[in-house]
């Protein structure tokens, strides 16, 4: 895969506009209950996938240098 397709705007993804998998909402869950947050429900893929970068940000569980 190109690197200009790893950096794609999720917003841009073709399929961007579907429901979240289940991999997203299962990550996502994890991240957002260590964040304190909560999961808004019916999130895109896109939706979900920049809500994950955004919580990964914050999260000490990656910026501790601790495997995932």
């Amino acid at each position: 895969m190109s690197n200009e397709a790893l950096n794609k705007d999720p917003q841009d993804w073709s399929t961007g506009g579907e429901p979240m998998t289940a991999a997203q909402d299962s990550y996502l869950h994890t991240l957002a209950q260590e964040a304190g947050e909560e999961v808004p429900a019916g999130l895109t893929k896109a939706e979900a996938s920049e809500m994950i970068d955004r919580l990964q940000d914050r999260s000490d569980r990656l910026s501790s240098g601790q495997p995932n």
